[in-house]
């Protein structure tokens, strides 16, 4: 393991309000993506779009990483670059998703464990050689009644602190993604209750397994109510129960933390990411962004599929990108 090497990407992508780009949907996530603009979700197609992104001018002076899928870093531009060579040209650090998806837990059949660790190992001695310099592991903590279950939060502690450490033997630095869902009918109590539990039980799983943690990031959820609450919450209550839920469990040590937007409107996480930034400078990580949706549903929308469309799509999305860079910092001033 090399630490030097691994503190030195993970603060780079948390440097200079610069933010990650998750760019790793998986094939049936951006079908559903692409059926609601009109356009067949062929690898050609799939491959069009993520060129749009990856080659959309000036997008590193906003985006240190782009989280790619296990097809989309085999791909090549039009004129045969591949994806992780342009991003690297643009300063940007290529990152893979490395997660085989989650399944139902024989304990408790409502809740999902995260899959994929057995090939893990050999999968980042390939994800390396084609440019991967960071990972990324998901597991999905669902709000319900009884739910979550200890084991649950254990599995997946446990699986997600297993991913880091093959990851830093392998010198990739991982992100850490464990999402408590926004689905359903809870408080932002409950969320803030559930949120600080997972971390407790993520933290000591990850000391128990010798993570190194600066040479690690964390991609939580920002403290909301759930989608179907109905329950009201400001940017800055957002923001106040979010930074409160961290200061519990994350060590200082952690460069930084790069939120997922969880199905937030591209606004909505700009705002409330801002929130944070404005309202606290003396937390000791970066507080940054890993989004996907929240920062290409405008582009994706501009794009349709048309060629022509490019330009235009390519401006929608550095826009998100440059606003978010902005809400880094504490300086969004609205949309422009």
């Amino acid at each position: 393991m090399n630490k030097e090497q691994l503190e030195k990407t993970a603060r780079a992508l948390v440097a200079g309000n610069k933010g990650i780009l998750a760019a790793d949907e998986s094939t049936g996530t951006i079908k559903k993506r692409f059926d609601k603009i009109g356009v067949e979700s062929t690898e050609e197609n799939r491959r069009a779009y993520r060129e749009l992104l990856f080659t959309t001018p000036g997008i590193g002076q906003y985006i240190s990483g782009v989280i790619l899928y296990d097809e989309t870093i085999r791909q090549v531009t039009q004129s045969g670059v591949s994806f992780s060579r342009v991003l690297s040209d643009a300063g940007i650090i290529p990152g893979i998703k490395v997660d085989a998806g989650a399944k139902p837990m024989e304990s408790s059949p409502n809740e999902l464990y995260t899959t994929g660790l057995e090939v893990l190992p050999e999968r980042l001695v390939e994800n390396r050689t084609l440019g991967a310099g960071f990972a990324k592991w998901r597991c999905v903590i669902t709000i319900g009644d009884g739910l979550p279950a200890v084991d649950c939060l254990e599995t997946n502690a446990k699986g997600l602190a297993e991913y880091a450490r093959i990851c830093q033997e392998a010198d990739i630095v991982p992100i850490v993604e464990p999402e408590v869902l926004m689905d359903g009918g809870h408080t932002m109590e409950r969320c803030f209750e559930v949120t600080v539990e997972t971390h407790r039980i993520l933290f000591q799983a990850l000391r128990d397994a010798g993570i190194f943690l600066s040479g690690m990031l964390l991609k939580p959820n920002m403290i909301v109510p759930g989608e179907k609450s109905g329950q009201p919450a400001s940017s800055g209550q957002i923001a106040e129960m979010t930074v409160k839920a961290l200061r519990q469990y994350v060590p200082a040590e952690v460069p930084g933390i790069v939120f997922l937007s969880g199905g937030q409107s591209e606004e909505d996480a700009t705002v409330n990411l801002n929130a944070m930034n404005a309202m606290y400078k003396d937390v000791p990580w970066r507080l940054s962004f890993s989004y996907g949706r929240a920062l290409q549903a405008s582009a994706l929308k501009a794009w349709a599929g048309k060629p022509e469309n490019v330009p235009v799509a390519q401006a929608a999305f550095l826009k998100r990108a440059r606003l978010n860079s902005l809400a880094c910092a504490g300086n969004y001033q609205g949309e422009e």
